[in-house]
């Protein structure tokens, strides 16, 4: 089974998606492991992982790498932030034909103009396109993809760039009517007040995805609640890998030997059955047994 057809599938049977935010393939398995539905190969982790801002810098090749990596590192299904579809109508096209033969689930793009600057970042530049603009993206989108069961994720940054939730419905149901698979309702409040006004408002027929990065407060019983069918925890993974190394490499440069660090590391042990190590020993010995079936060996 297609990892498209695993999402669209465990998205029917299960209340809400939990959705782990990933940077490279370790950190997407370590998301796989620790049972989470899906993996979200987030454009901030990503262009922080390569010390560059997330303001559309970094292209489609090199994200798409990162997130086929992930793919190819994991079993459970990967959803790519795609910013603004590197483009218009005919990128957008290119763009989902490349992403859905890497084996990727879905993707998600935004209806922000390009270069897009993060939508937390104090005073940054939120300002959309036209509604026309995207639902042309999103009709461009469903197009080219071939099986339908791969997600178009449509990201409206209305709340963000002030425009009001009656902008952010109205924007909403058109990218449903143009072919979009479930809609992320975006925004920078520290409490989930405006996503809720906003679900209880929504009446459309797909599902409703959010990113609760700044109002982390909200529980998984309250998004139930309020029809909010996938959460995606985007960055977490990110900032904890910073703050812990930032922390381990402090204590090293200060110390004269490692034996005074006081961080806590995981072992050589965990990070070889992270790699599945002992796993090539393995294949080794199947492959010899092989060999001795044919004869080369004794």
């Amino acid at each position: 089974m297609l990892t498209s057809e695993i999402l669209q599938k465990e998205l029917k049977a299960k209340p809400i998606l939990k959705v782990g935010g990933a940077f490279d393939a370790m950190s997407a398995k370590l998301i796989e492991i620790n049972g989470f539905d899906a993996i979200w190969a987030g454009s901030f982790a990503i262009s922080a992982t390569h010390a560059l801002p997330d303001a559309s810098i970094m292209t489609m090749t090199e994200f798409l790498a990162v997130a086929s990596n992930m793919v190819e590192s994991c079993k459970i299904p990967v959803i790519a932030d795609c910013d603004t579809g590197f483009g218009g109508p005919s990128n957008i096209s290119h763009m989902i034909k490349k992403y859905e033969n890497s084996g990727i689930a879905g993707v998600s793009i935004e209806d922000k103009i390009f270069p897009k600057q993060n939508s937390l970042l104090e005073n940054g530049r939120q300002e959309l396109i036209s509604e026309k603009e995207f639902v042309a993206k999103i009709i461009a989108a469903r197009e080219a993809k071939q099986n339908k069961e791969f997600m178009i994720i449509a990201r409206t940054e209305a709340l963000i760039a002030g425009m009001g939730m009656n902008e952010a419905i109205k924007r909403a149901h058109a990218y449903e009517d143009a072919g979009a698979d479930a809609i992320l309702i975006h925004s920078k409040k520290d409490t989930p007040n405006e996503i809720f006004e906003f679900s209880d408002m929504w009446n459309g027929n797909i599902p409703l995805v959010v990113v609760p990065t700044s109002y982390p407060s909200v529980n998984l019983d309250e998004l139930i609640s309020h029809k909010i069918r996938m959460v995606i925890y985007a960055n977490q993974s990110l900032r904890v890998a910073h703050a812990a190394m930032s922390r381990v490499l402090q204590e090293i440069n200060k110390t004269k030997s490692l034996s005074e660090v006081e961080e806590k590391m995981s072992t050589m042990e965990q990070i070889f059955e992270l790699q599945e190590m002992y796993n090539i020993k393995k294949e080794e010995e199947a492959v010899e047994e092989e060999l001795k079936k044919l004869g080369y060996l004794k």
